[in-house]
This record gives structure tokens, sequence and C-alpha cells, in this order.
């Protein structure tokens, strides 16, 4: 086993790689480059503080109560002999928060769209796990131990948790059982071809599995506010709602963004942050909250479940004449993100690919199901799955190989979505399909002892070699980055420089797409300063808007860009001045500044020396808007698209899956970090090919099944294949940030795809569901 002092070695050794004698070699300066990220030391050593090691005087504990049913109405709560236990401060329900419009206690609801989730529940209960009430007490077991004496009259009513009966189910909520109905229409309805291929899809419930658990601190403030310090991946808007939610102004709540363990969706449910801050202000003492694995699955948010019905309609040589399609959300008990993420699902519906007629009905409803929400890719990964598998059968119906009826089909810069916008960002699809094909396909196993590993099941399995069948799969895909149908995408940034150093004040989350590492970059380049520090992000500073969607390399970072620039047309402009030129005939490169002619030449240190210069900026992209009742609009700012092959080996016997390597292409507008994208693109991978082959977080009669790291299957380093990148496409989007691409969602929207469709070429089969079951790659 390697230790801590081996792993800090290798990253000693790593950042100061190709040195000489006499010393390591300086770290790589500035964009296009790839520097270690400041955090990688202490997360490899275990000394990165994260919200579950805070601590705080006079420290209280919290715990919640949360339901044992998926729908029930409550009859009555008693807390009294929870309250009666031994150290014990505090006990909350949704009476203790702010009543609703008619007086009445309605959990103060709220939500990222719509405000439909209470708090903690008020009279009825919508999903398994639904927080009721809290404690907090002196020591953690007491308030686990509290927990279990608070009594609550439950009455179990009929949960609805298949999302097809959801439309004729009486209302499980005020606000009915439909999210959003979308409807696309495009072209002619009565346009046909000559070869027709449908097929029904299923793709499951996939839960984000953080690193860490939630956590957290509330300190109460003496102004009769609040200080929140969380894992949280958008400060200002879980401020603003928390603080509704206790209805206090938005000033009177600090939240500091403590130790982000990693995120591929929002960090936590906003019930946690409002419970852990009522009990603050409840106790006037400082409360923690450390939640365990299996209370972690029930408070955030999960990946869509979906069911997809298809039928393409192409000519003889397979040329897309028609698309219909209904697509079926399961939102859950909560609206969270499901009308957004409808809007990418019918978008998004015919993927990267060229189609006049288009006709779509897509819904978003309500169950008693966990709630779905916010995870990379929403919307776009389940209709990727669907057409993509589509494309494979109407390739196997022409007699043309997977690579080619997608060539045929592809989309190109200008040409519209079926929505009717135009792409008018770089949409190398060919390109990318070119170059996955044309790298050379991985050995075969080879049959001895010493390779035993590499047969699905490894060592020592029950397989037989002879029964192991190879598949190669292909899959494309896109992702819309930013916000979408008329959000306002905004960020602010602060730059300031004082001597030899800068400092960068933007309040946009590192939640491990490095974020920190590019905002450092980008002043170097600007301003050739090597010293750049980040400042922790917190509610205080000006807005930057949630990490999501990729939005903060394009929005954050032309925030951090524009003050920089103004920064330097700071520093250069009383040189230029003294020289007689213009500011715009100096550059800083290497850390000097020289003139046009070669003239000037001056370290920029020597120029900042005494001085102090700061500028603060904005950034918003061009807006979008809502898509009109046809399914038409202008909705997203910029798309992202990726291709992979996928190179499994499948026990036909047991139904034994082994993914040997996935190669990928991806369009990354312009690789600002070349090391970083390629570790988010094999992260995207990892994550997708866990969506296709176990990871399934399932419910019976709407009650989670598996809420554990040992349910709830994840793939080990033994499961993640080899990952070639095969092109990183550098054709630069004109309105992005230094014409940058997102990159960490794409790989995980197509990644499952390619892996399906490996598994189909392995055993002939139909294939029609995500995760990929035994059962389902049995032939013998």
């Amino acid at each position: 086993m390697t230790s801590p002092t081996d792993i800090g070695a290798a990253l000693q050794q790593d950042a100061g790689e190709g040195a000489g004698e006499g010393g390591a070699a300086p770290e790589p300066f500035g964009l296009g480059s790839s520097p270690l990220r400041s955090d990688a030391l202490p997360k490899a050593l275990g000394i990165y503080p994260y919200a579950a090691d805070l601590w705080a005087e006079g420290l209280l504990w919290g715990a919640v109560l949360r339901s044992p049913h998926p729908h029930a109405r409550i009859r009555g709560i008693d807390t009294s002999a929870a309250l009666a236990l031994p150290g014990v401060h505090a006990v909350v329900t949704a009476a203790d928060l702010p009543p609703g419009p008619d007086g009445l206690p309605d959990g103060a609801p709220a939500g990222p769209i719509v405000a439909d989730r209470p708090v903690l529940a008020a009279g009825v209960v919508r999903h398994h796990g639904e927080p009721i009430a809290a404690v907090a007490a002196d020591h953690p077991d007491t308030a686990r131990l509290a927990v279990g004496l608070i009594a609550v009259d439950y009455e179990p009513l009929e949960a609805v948790t298949d999302p097809e009966q959801s439309f004729t189910a009486p209302a499980l909520h005020p606000d009915g059982n439909l999210f959003r109905h979308l409807p696309l229409r495009t072209g002619d309805p009565d346009a046909a071809g000559e070869i027709i291929v449908e097929g029904l899809y299923q793709v499951g419930r996939q839960d984000p599995a953080p690193l860490g658990a939630e956590a957290g601190l509330a300190v109460p403030r003496p102004d009769g506010g609040v200080e929140l310090h969380l894992s949280s991946t958008d400060p200002h808007g879980d401020r603003d709602r928390t603080a509704a939610c206790l209805g206090l102004e938005p000033d009177r709540v600090r939240l500091v963004v403590t130790g982000v363990p990693g995120a591929t969706t929002d960090r936590e449910d906003l019930s946690f942050q409002v419970t852990l801050a009522l009990l603050a202000l409840r106790t006037g003492r400082p409360v923690k909250m450390t939640l365990t694995r299996e209370e972690s699955f029930h408070t955030h948010t999960s990946r869509h479940p979906a069911l997809l019905r298809y039928r393409h309609h192409a000519d003889a040589d397979g040329t897309l004449v028609k698309v219909e399609a209904q697509i079926l959300l399961d939102g859950g008990a909560y609206a969270d993100v499901s009308a957004e993420a409808l809007a990418a699902a019918t978008a998004f519906s015919v993927g990267p690919y060229v189609c006049p007629n288009v006709f779509v009905d897509a819904w978003a409803v309500r169950t008693n199901n966990p709630p779905a929400g916010r995870m990379r890719g929403e919307g776009a990964l389940q209709a990727c799955f669907a057409y993509e598998s589509q494309l494979d059968q109407l390739a196997a119906r022409v007699g043309v190989d997977p690579v080619e009826i997608r060539r045929r089909n592809a989309m190109s810069t200008g040409d519209p979505l079926p929505t009717g916008q135009a792409v008018t960002c770089p949409a190398p699809v060919k390109a990318l399909l070119d170059a996955v094909a044309a790298e050379p396909l991985p050995a075969l196993p080879v049959d001895d002892p010493d390779a035993e590993w590499l047969l699905p099941g490894g060592p020592g399995g029950a397989g037989d070699p002879a029964a192991v069948r190879r598949g190669i799969g292909y899959a494309v895909g896109m992702v819309h980055m930013l916000g979408a149908e008329g959000e306002d995408e905004v960020s602010t940034a602060t730059v300031r420089v004082s001597g030899d150093h800068a400092t960068v004040i933007c309040a946009a989350v590192d939640a491990g797409q490095g974020f920190a590492t590019l905002a450092r970059q980008i002043v170097q380049t600007v301003l050739g300063v090597s010293e750049v520090y980040i400042a922790p992000a917190d509610s205080d500073q000006s807005i930057a808007g949630p990490a999501a969607r990729g939005r903060h390399t394009w929005v954050s970072g032309g925030a951090v860009e524009r003050a920089a620039l103004m920064v330097r047309h700071q520093l250069l402009q009383p040189i230029a001045a003294n020289f007689g030129m213009s500011v715009e005939l100096l550059q800083i490169a290497d850390g000097k500044i020289t003139s046009y002619d070669g003239v000037l030449g001056m370290p920029v240190a020597e120029a900042l020396e005494g001085k102090e210069l700061w500028a603060t900026a904005q950034c918003r992209p061009h807006p979008t808007e809502p898509l009109d009742e046809s399914g038409h609009g202008d909705a997203f700012v910029s798309i992202s698209f990726c291709a992979m092959r996928a190179v499994v080996d499948v026990d036909i016997e047991l139904g034994a899956v082994r993914v040997v390597e996935m190669t990928v292409a991806q369009d990354v507008g312009r690789a600002l970090n070349p090391r970083q994208i390629e570790d988010r693109i094999e992260a995207g991978v990892a994550q997708g090919v866990g969506l296709a082959l176990m990871e399934d977080l399932q419910t019976t009669g709407g009650v989670l099944g598996n809420p554990s790291l040992t349910g709830y299957r994840l793939p080990t380093s033994l499961d993640t294949p080899e990952v070639r990148i095969a092109a990183l496409l550098e054709e630069r989007d004109v309105v992005a940030t230094f014409g940058a691409k997102a990159v960490s969602a794409v790989p995980a929207v197509v990644a499952p795809s390619a892996v399906a469709a490996a598994v189909r070429a392995a055993t002939g089969l139909p294939v029609g569901r995500l995760p990929i079951r035994a059962e389902d790659a049995v032939t013998a």
C-alpha cells in the first residue's frame, strides 16, 4: 500500500517534472499549461479541511427525523419525550418555521426553480426519507436517540410510484402532478421514410454518491442572523433561499463555502441548510450536522429516471426523414430542475444529427419517488441513450456500420436544432467520429493464467473464456452549456494586484472542475504575475452563480479575465504615456512588459513595485429565450459535443461485462489546461460507465432499497476502463471566454450509450435499459 509520504513525494515530483540539476523546474505558467492543483497535495495527504471537520466552542449536534413512508398524512407529532431527554436543547418541526400565506404551517417550501418542497414536512409526507423534525443536542448519539423518541402519527396513503400513472392519479401536491409538458413540432407530420425503426428505452435512477456525505455548521450571529459553513456549490442562491425560509433578510444570512469534496450535482438539499440554521437560531449556539451515508442518499437529488419511446423514419440509404418520440421523466416528489431537464431532453431528442421533421411530446411528472434533480447532462443523457440506440438499429437495417450511419446524418455548424435554433458554435461531429474510429483497437485477452483478470468476472471467476465475446460500440452526444431558456447568467470577479502577487475574489465554487486553477492561470496570462491567491468563496462576495453546466469556466472565467484586463490597462497606461505610445502597443509575456518594437523591456515585478491596483468586472453571456408552445426558440447559449468508442468483453453465459477501453474525441474549443481536461473526461467516463453497468438507486413502492455504498454499487479502479483520448479538437467558440467549452458533462452523457452499443454488438441483443443487467447480456 502506498503511504501518504509516497503520495506526497509523487505529487511533488510531478509538480517539478522536467527539473534539471540544481533544483526543480518552475511550475507551469498561464493558460495552455497544466499546473498542479493547489489542493491536490492536501487532499492526497488527507489533511484538506472539509465541512465534516468543523468545530466551534459550545457546539451542539443536529439530527433529523425522516419519514419511513413514501406517502402519508401527518396527523400529529409528539416531541415531549425527545425534549425530556437529558442533553437535548431543541426540537423543531414545520410549526417552528414562518407560516404560509394562509397563516398555517406549510414547511417554508423552497426550490431552485419552483418553491414546492417543504423544509420540514407540513401535514403530508410525499417521499421516503422526507425530513419531518430535527433535534439539537450536546452529543451526536444523544441527538439521534432523541430523534427516535419523536412520535409521529402517520396515516399512510397510497403511493404513486409509476410515472405513467401520475397522469390519472389524484393530485399529490396542490400544484398538481405535471411539472411540465413540452411538445416539439417541426416540419411535416405526414413525412415518412422507407425504413422505420422503433424502440422503448428505460434509464434508471443514478445517484451522485458524493465522496463526502453532507455536513455543515451553523453559528448564530449577534444581529439575530446566522452564519452557515457548508460545502455549497451556489452560496448566493443557498443564502437567499435559506433567508426566505427563515423569514430573514438576505444580509442576515452569511454562507461560507467549506471544503467541497467534489460534486456532480447540487451538494445539499435546501432542507439540510435551513434546518441547521433553524436549530442554531433556536438554541443560540453553534450546531453541527454530519450525515450518515444512508441519510446522504435521502438528502440529495438523483438523476431523473426516464421512459422513452422512439420511432425513426429514414430513406433507403439511412438519411433521417422524421423522428417521433415520447419522453417521460420521473421528477419524484418535488419539482427541483425537472422543467430544465425536460427542455434539454426535448431539444436534444434527435442528438447531433440533422432531421427535417421532428415530433416529440415530453413530460416531467410528480410521483412519490425520491426527488430527482441536477446531475451531469440532466435530460441530455436520457435522450442520448434512446437516439443512439435507434441509430444502431437503423445501421443494421440499412446494412452499414454504426460510424457510417452517424456520419451520413451528422450535424455541422450552421445546422438547426429541432427547436429551430441554429447551431452557431463549432459542431465538428464528423471529425470527432473519424478521430475515434481511426484509433487502433486494444488487443484481445491472452489465453493464459496471468491474463485471467482481463476476463469478465476477474480472477477465479466462474466464467468460461470460450463464452466471452468482444463488442465495439460508438456513440455521439451533446450538452448545452450555461443556463437555458432565458436564465440570466452572470458572474462577478475582483482582481487585486499588490507588489509581486495578485488576489482573485470570486464566489465561484471549485467543486472539482478546477476553477481555482483556471482563475490563477488567467491572471498569470493577462498580468504576468506568477503568485496568484484565490480567496475562499462566501456570500459576502459579489454573485457568481451555481457551479453547474460548466458555467464557471465561461462566466466566472470571463469575469476574472475582464477584471484582469482592467488592471492590466491601469498598469500599462502610465508606462505607455511615458514612452509616447498607446497601451495596445505593449504586451505582457513571460513576466515582462515589452513594446512592439522591442525598445521597451521591463519586468512586471518592477512595474508593480510600490503599486496596488484592482478592478471588478462582470461577465454576462448573450441572452436566451424560453421554448414556445411548439418547442421552438433560441434556448441555449452554446453546445458541446463528444464522440466515443467503447470496447467490451461480455460473458454471454453469465451476463458479466468488462469495459476494456473507452476512446474519446471531444470538442473543447480551446484547451486551457490540457491535463485538467483529460482528468475531467476520465471522471465523466467513469460516471457514465457506472450508470451503464451498475449504478441503480432502487425503489420498491417508493422506498429506497439500497441507500448505502454496499448496496449502491459504484465503479472502482478495477471497473474503470482505460480511457484513450483520441482528440481534443480546438475549434474556438468565438462567443465563449477564450473560446473554451466546458468538458465535464458530455463524456458522462455519451459513455453509457457507447457501452450499451458495445454490449449490443457483442451479444446481438437489443439492450434497451440502463443500467444493463446480467440477464440483458445473456444469450446462451
